[in-house]
């Protein structure tokens, strides 16, 4: 059977959320909102729902979850960088990033992770940790901002701000490949399919980034992610 990408299914409901046409799907967006409340309600409760105001920005991240290459750069998105998604409490960044991943798993996947989880993990186990975000494996580091400063054996740490220059480095390094039969080098192309992508959500804009983490950090956020914000009078929508 030929793959679907274009039909969810959700028990024993099918939501089509495209057409296939020239061994192309092209989306309807109009489908996928549908298909995201749907989704929404099964992650999140029956609370969830998609907000006119944020529509907007929804279009975007959908165009970039299924890798809508043109739409991305009629709206200055590199699909080959990460999403750094901010905006006020509540305002539904970090549902977004658990809900979106499932428009079109097998082009963007990641691991979301608590920012304050991988620092109560280094101030347990100590620069160990920081070793395991030095992978070619994509993450999502959620709340960014809020964790505290790390500290083990009365050794204080950045914590995040030492990771997101190791992601820089992951993501700014030009991917090689070694033949097992000839030990020679050989260079890939610096396409999307060897990015290491990282994304993130925070509360913070870029002045208070920049406070927290730094100058060098801040510089290569620029680099490493399309800038993605909600209006800072977006309503909380856990009230």
């Amino acid at each position: 059977m030929k793959p679907q990408p274009h039909i969810k299914t959700e028990g024993t409901s099918k939501f089509q959320i495209g057409e296939i046409k020239n061994n192309t799907v092209q989306y309807d967006f109009e489908k996928i909102k549908t298909y995201l409340n749907i989704k929404g309600h099964i992650l999140f409760g029956k609370n969830f729902r998609i907000y006119k105001e944020d529509e907007p920005l929804l279009f975007k991240l959908c165009c970039y979850f299924i890798q809508d290459h043109y739409s991305c750069a009629q709206m200055g998105i590199d699909t080959n960088k990460g999403l750094l998604l901010s905006g006020p409490v509540g305002c539904g960044k970090t549902s977004l990033m658990k809900l979106l991943p499932h428009l079109a798993p097998h082009k963007t996947n990641y691991e979301i992770i608590p920012t304050r989880n991988i620092v109560f993990n280094f101030n347990a186990s100590g620069f160990e940790v920081l070793e395991k975000y030095n992978e070619t494996k994509n993450y999502c580091f959620d709340d960014l901002g809020v964790e505290p400063t790390g500290s083990h054996y009365a050794k204080e740490c950045n914590v995040m701000g030492e990771i997101l220059l190791s992601r820089y480095d992951l993501f700014t390094r030009h991917p090689e490949q070694v033949t097992e039969r000839s030990r020679s080098v050989v260079s890939v192309s610096h396409s999307s399919k060897w990015k290491t992508k990282t994304h993130i959500t925070t509360n913070l804009n870029a002045q208070e980034l920049e406070k927290r983490y730094g100058n060098r950090v801040r510089s290569r956020l620029r680099e490493m992610f399309n800038l993605i914000s909600f209006d800072q009078a977006s309503t909380d929508k856990r009230k």
